[in-house]
């Protein structure tokens, strides 16, 4: 059975009494980290401790106002995403896109990774995607719009691509200063 998914799916509960520690700690990781261009690892048991961690994922992902988050991009090499809906936020492990539409579309994309950097990117409409919920449930996810976007995005994370690689090497080239202001600064500062 397949289940669409529509940006209000099921809930994360966050800590919202976080310490400075915790916080400090899920730091977000930029360009050019080099966790960032590997393939992370499969979840192999969903533990507390592991639940626990997406909590502090979750709250990394707010403070940074980002509507996706996969473990790599805080420096943890496993297969886990956070997905931000309208009105809750869901966690999935080790996703794997089944599907995807022929027909894709170009809509501009940032990245928590490439701060201050803007894309015009090209991904499918709609997804199917396969993946773990956190109770280790295995479901097959139908995404459309943003959320197909999201899911594509965060599992390029786990593949380790980023959104430079789905650009021409023309398009690289003239982002090549707001690059080296991200490897120099940690963001391409706003003009």
């Amino acid at each position: 059975m397949i289940k669409s998914f529509d940006l209000g799916f099921s809930s994360i509960p966050a800590q919202k009494k976080a310490t400075k520690g915790i916080l400090h700690m899920l730091k977000i990781v930029k360009y050019p980290a080099s966790i960032l261009t590997k393939k992370a690892k499969e979840v192999e048991e969903i533990t507390p401790d592991l639940l626990s961690f997406v909590s502090q994922m979750e709250i990394a992902m707010e403070k940074n106002q980002g509507v996706g988050l996969a473990a790599p991009q805080i420096g943890v090499s496993k297969q886990i995403i956070l997905v931000r809906g309208e009105r809750k936020n869901q966690v999935f492990f080790n996703p794997k896109i089944r599907s995807k539409d022929k027909k894709g579309k170009v809509d501009e994309e940032g990245c928590l990774s490439l701060p201050g950097l803007f894309l015009p990117i090209k991904r499918a409409e709609r997804v199917q995607v396969f993946c773990l919920t956190k109770d280790g449930k295995p479901v097959l996810l139908l995404a459309e719009g943003l959320a197909a976007r999201i899911f594509q995005h965060e599992i390029d994370h786990l593949l380790g691509k980023l959104i430079i690689e789905r650009i021409t090497p023309l398009q690289r080239w003239k982002i090549r200063e707001e690059l080296n202001e991200i490897r120099k600064k940690g963001r391409v500062q706003k003009k």
